[in-house]
């Protein structure tokens, strides 16, 4: 017996959604032998800087295991380059060398395009609401702060 569900699969359509959008950013990254994970470590670099690799996995979404392998090849590519925090030697931070700049810009100009292109269609409210609505969400499922754990004293 199926069971009946009385809403959408909302994580399907936000796969759905995001695979039709990168249906239009994956020819060019291939054209330049990008992955979509080396792509967003760059894009992370290009809207900050240099960006310590926590920090670079957070925002590209990549888990740490993932993460060191992209930077390898990143960093055998002459895409980045990684050096240890020079205020903390624990940390490490990751800079795009020129060439990943480069790439960055010339990427950035046909995905603004794509962006562009979606505005229009959709219309400039339309977009704005979706970005909207997807802070929300994402704000929506944050885990909620830690409380105050009950010292034994407070245990009833």
């Amino acid at each position: 017996m199926a069971t009946t569900f009385a809403h959408r699969n909302l994580p399907r359509l936000l796969l759905q959604a995001r695979e039709a959008v990168m249906a239009h950013t994956r020819p060019s990254l291939r054209e330049h032998a990008l992955s979509d994970q080396q792509w967003r470590v760059l894009r992370v670099l290009g809207e900050h800087g240099a960006v310590e690799t926590g920090r670079v996995a957070r925002e590209a979404f990549i888990l740490g295991p993932s993460l060191t392998g992209v930077l390898a090849r990143m960093e055998r590519d002459e895409l980045i380059t990684r050096y240890r925090d020079p205020e903390d030697q624990r940390r490490t931070v990751i800079e795009a060398t020129p060439k990943g700049k480069r790439l960055v810009k010339r990427l950035s100009t046909s995905i603004e395009a794509h962006y562009q292109w979606m505005e229009r269609s959709l219309g400039k409210a339309k977009l704005m609401q979706l970005y909207a609505l997807l802070d929300d969400l994402i704000a929506l499922e944050q885990p909620a702060p830690a409380t105050a754990v009950q010292t034994e004293e407070e245990d009833p």
